[in-house]
C-alpha cells in the first residue's frame, strides 16, 4: 500500500502536463467574491508568471474622493466581462472600466452625509437578461442594477432589506450590519451579519436567505438555538434570550454540485465572560455545513469550546481536495485566528488529519464556566505562535527587552487558550491575530495551502462590572466606558465616524450630560442605540469622557443602574503589548506567510511577510507586520499579497517562498487582490485603503497592474 507521501508524489507525475487543461474551465474569472464559491482565492491565469514577473508594472489608478483620516478599503473586487465592482472608503457602490479604471457609475447610499465602515465585496447575480449586485450598506441589504447603478425598487422595501429581519422582535433597536458579501445560489441570497459581541445586549447570528428577486426572507437558521431545539443543551437554556453573537461575518463557501453551504462562526455575547452560557455553546465557534436550499443543518465542527477570546472564525473555509489512501476527497479546510488549519470532510464534518482535545487552564473568574479542554491540530496544522513566555520577549535590542520585560513583570504568560484573568494575562495570537477576514488561498494543481497569519502579543485582564458601593463619578464613568464604548472607541478606531477618546472628549465640550444621553439610547451613525442606558450610567460615562467627577463620590445602592446586573465581569480591552518603540514585544516573526501541502499535512515553507523598513536599516532582517487581507495564487507559480504595515504589494514563487516582485504603495494594502483577463490581457488589482491599525495612514486608491507592453 502506497504511504501518504508515495501518494502524493504518484499524482504529481499524473498531473504533469495537464494543468491547464483540468484549471482554466473553472478558475478563469473573477465574478464572486475571493475568486469563485469555494472561495479558493486561485485562478488559472498564466500570463504574469515566475518569469515575467518583473514586467509587472502599473496600468491603471482610481482614486475614491470620499477618503476620510482614519478610513480604510478592504474590499476584494469582482470583475464581470469588462466591468469591476469595488466598494470606496465612503461604503460608495462603484463600477469602473476594467482595463482602464474610468468609471462607469457610482451609487451612494447616505447622498450628502458622509458616512465610512467596512465592506469587503459585493454579490453578483444575472438570469442572462437583468443584472443586479447586492451590497450591505449599514442595516440594509440593498439590490442594484449593474448595468445603470439604479437602485431595484421591487425589491424588498424600495429597494432594500433590513437585516434585523428573521431575528427576533427585540432586536430592532441593536446593532445589526453585514461587512462581507453574501453569496448566491439559484434564487437566493444568503447573508451573514456582524452584530455585538461585548457586554451589552447584542442581537443573535442567525443565517438568513432571502429572495433574489423580491427580497422575502426565505429560511433562518438558528446558530443559537431556541430551547428545545438541537444543541440547545450546550447552553444555559434558561438565559438563551440573554445571548447574541455566534453569527457568520466573515462569508460563505459554496459547493453548488452538492447544494451545500458552508461558513465559520464567532464567538458568543459576551466573548470575554461567559457564566451565563455555561457548556460548549453550539454552533459559536463552529464550521457549519447547511442545505443552501433550505437551511437545513447537515453536520458542525467546534474549533474552540465556550468561547472567552473573542477567537471568531474570521474567514471563508476553503473548499479543497485532499489525497488520503490513495483516494481524492473532497474536504473543507479551515484556518483561524489561533493559527491552526483544521481539514474536515466535506460531506461528514469528520477531520482528516487527527485533532486532539487537549488540557487547557480553567479560569479564575468567579461564576465562569471555562473549557477544560481545546482542540489542537497536529503539529504541521499549526502555523500561528502557539506561545508567549518570558523567553520569548523580544530581543531586537536589549533596550526593547528591557523595557518589555519591566512593563510585563506583573503579567501571566503562558500558551494559546490562557484564559482571560484578574491579572494582566497575555493572549498570543491575538484576538485580532492568526488569521484574519482575508482567508487562505488554495491550489487545486498540487493542493497547497497559502495562508498569511499575524502573530503579535496583546493583553487583556477582567475587572468587576458592579461598582463598589461608593466610587467617584468619574470612576463609574470610566468602567462603564470600558464594558460599553472601549471596543469601538479606543485610539485604534478605523474611521472618522468612530471617533477616539480624544476626539470623544473634543466634540462633546458644548453638549449637555442629557444630550449625550439622547445620543446614547438614539444611536447615530455606526453607533446603535443603547436602549437600556439610564441617566445615572450616561451621566457618569459623560462626566469620564470629559475629565470630570473625580471629587463627586455616589453612592450606587442609589443609583438607578441596569447594565451590570447581567454581566458581572469585564474586559478592560484588547490591550497592544509594544516595547519603547512601539514594535511588538514578542520575538520576531510578527507576521508570516506559509504553505501548507495538505496531502501531508505539513508545512513546506513559512517565511516572514512584511518588513520594518527602520529595523532593516539597523541590520536586521525581516521581522514580518501584523497583516490584513488575504492571498491570491495564480496558474504562473505566483502568490499575490499585500496586507503588511509596510504598504507593500509583493508577488513570491509559490513552490520557494521566494519573494520575485514588490511594489510600494502609498498606503496599505488591507485587502484581497483579484485578478483578470480582458482582450487576452491577465490584470491585478488591488485596494490600498490603509488605516486599521496605530501609525498606518489612509489611503484611497485602486492599483492595478499588468505587463510591460
Amino acid at each position: 500500500m502506497l504511504s501518504r507521501l508515495n501518494w502524493k508524489y504518484f499524482v504529481l507525475v499524473l498531473l504533469v502536463g495537464c494543468r491547464q487543461t483540468i484549471v482554466n474551465e473553472d478558475y478563469i474569472q473573477w465574478n464572486v467574491y475571493h475568486g469563485d464559491k469555494t472561495a479558493s482565492h486561485y485562478s488559472s491565469l498564466d500570463q504574469i508568471n515566475k518569469h515575467n514577473i518583473n514586467d509587472l508594472k502599473l496600468t491603471w489608478t482610481w482614486e475614491a474622493d470620499d477618503q476620510a483620516a482614519s478610513t480604510t478599503i478592504q474590499c476584494n473586487p469582482i470583475i464581470i466581462k469588462n466591468r469591476m465592482f469595488i466598494i470606496s472608503p465612503g461604503l460608495k457602490l462603484i463600477a469602473l472600466q476594467a482595463d482602464t479604471g474610468v468609471e462607469l457609475w457610482r451609487y451612494d447610499n447616505f447622498q450628502e452625509e458622509i458616512k465610512g465602515g467596512t465592506s469587503r465585496g459585493v454579490a453578483y447575480w444575472t438570469d442572462g437578461k437583468e443584472e443586479r449586485i447586492f451590497y450591505a450598506c449599514g442595516s440594509f441589504l440593498l439590490a442594484i442594477n449593474a448595468a445603470t447603478g439604479e437602485l431595484i425598487t421591487s425589491f424588498g422595501n424600495g429597494g432594500k432589506v433590513d437585516l434585523h429581519q428573521g431575528l427576533s422582535e427585540e432586536v430592532e433597536n441593536l446593532a445589526v450590519s453585514s461587512t462581507s458579501p453574501g453569496i448566491i445560489y439559484q434564487d437566493l441570497v444568503i447573508m451573514g451579519s456582524r452584530v455585538g459581541e461585548g457586554p451589552e445586549p447584542s442581537a443573535p447570528g442567525h443565517i438568513r436567505a432571502f429572495n433574489i428577486i423580491t427580497g422575502e426572507l426565505e429560511w433562518t437558521f438558528h446558530t443559537i438555538p431556541s430551547p428545545g431545539e438541537l444543541f440547545a443543551n450546550t447552553w444555559n437554556q434558561t438565559r438563551l434570550s440573554e445571548i447574541g453573537g455566534a453569527n457568520c461575518w466573515s462569508g460563505f463557501s459554496l459547493d453548488a454540485k452538492r447544494g451545500m453551504l458552508f461558513c465559520g462562526t464567532g464567538s458568543a455575547s459576551y466573548d470575554h465572560w461567559g457564566g451565563n452560557r455555561e457548556g460548549t455553546n453550539l454552533y459559536a465557534n463552529c464550521v457549519l455545513a447547511l442545505e443552501a436550499s433550505t437551511g437545513t443543518y447537515i453536520w458542525h465542527y467546534q474549533v474552540v469550546h465556550h468561547d472567552i477570546w473573542d477567537y471568531d472564525i474570521a474567514c471563508q473555509p476553503n473548499l479543497v481536495q485532499v489525497y488520503d489512501n490513495g483516494k481524492l476527497i473532497d474536504a473543507i479546510a479551515q484556518p483561524t485566528k489561533m493559527g491552526h488549519l483544521f481539514v474536515l470532510d466535506r460531506e461528514t464534518g469528520e477531520p482528516i488529519f487527527p485533532v486532539s482535545e487537549e488540557p487547557v487552564p480553567i479560569s479564575e473568574i468567579p461564576g465562569e464556566f471555562s473549557w477544560p479542554t481545546q482542540p489542537f491540530p497536529v503539529e504541521g496544522l499549526r502555523y500561528g505562535t502557539q506561545q508567549f513566555q518570558r523567553a520569548d520577549i523580544t530581543d531586537i535590542s536589549d533596550d526593547a527587552t528591557q523595557v518589555v520585560t519591566e512593563k510585563t513583570k506583573n503579567f501571566v504568560f503562558g500558551n494559546i487558550f490562557l484564559p482571560p484573568g484578574k491579572n494582566p494575562t497575555i493572549t498570543i495570537p491575538q484576538f485580532n491575530g492568526g488569521t484574519d477576514w482575508g482567508g487562505a488561498a488554495f491550489d487545486p494543481i498540487d493542493r497547497t495551502l497559502i495562508v498569511n497569519c499575524s502573530n503579535e502579543a496583546e493583553w487583556i485582564n477582567m475587572i468587576p462590572s458592579k461598582p463598589t458601593s461608593s466610587i467617584s463619578k468619574y470612576d463609574l464613568g470610566q468602567q462603564l466606558y470600558r464594558s460599553l464604548c472601549k471596543t469601538c472607541h479606543d485610539n485604534r478606531t478605523l474611521n472618522e465616524l468612530v471617533p477616539s477618546f480624544g476626539q470623544q472628549r473634543t466634540a462633546l465640550l458644548t453638549q449637555s450630560a442629557d444630550t449625550f444621553q439622547t445620543l446614547l439610547k438614539q444611536g447615530k451613525g455606526l453607533m446603535p442605540p443603547f436602549a437600556h442606558i439610564t441617566k445615572d450610567e450616561a451621566h457618569a460615562i459623560f462626566a469620564f469622557i470629559q475629565g470630570n467627577g473625580q471629587d463627586e463620590v455616589l453612592e450606587t445602592a442609589q443609583l438607578d443602574l441596569s447594565f451590570s446586573n447581567t454581566i458581572p465581569w469585564i474586559a478592560t480591552g484588547h490591550n497592544e503589548l509594544k516595547d519603547h518603540e512601539g514594535f511588538p514585544a514578542n520575538k520576531p516573526p510578527w507576521g508570516t506567510l506559509t504553505a501548507i501541502d495538505l496531502d501531508l499535512g505539513q508545512m513546506k515553507w513559512q517565511i516572514p511577510l512584511g518588513t520594518y523598513p527602520e529595523l532593516e536599516q539597523r541590520g536586521l532582517p525581516p521581522t514580518g507586520t501584523f497583516n490584513m487581507g488575504g492571498p491570491i495564487i495564480t496558474g504562473g507559480g505566483l502568490v499575490f499579497i499585500a496586507s503588511t504595515m509596510d504598504e507593500r504589494f509583493r508577488a513570491f514563487d509559490i513552490e520557494s517562498g521566494e519573494e520575485l516582485w514588490v511594489f510600494q504603495m502609498d498606503a496599505g494594502g488591507y485587502a484581497t487582490p483579484a485578478t483578470y483577463q480582458i482582450d487576452g490581457k491577465q490584470y491585478v488589482v488591488i485596494a490600498a485603503g490603509g488605516g486599521g491599525k496605530p501609525g498606518t495612514r489612509s489611503g484611497n486608491k485602486y492599483y492595478c497592474f499588468a505587463l510591460r507592453e
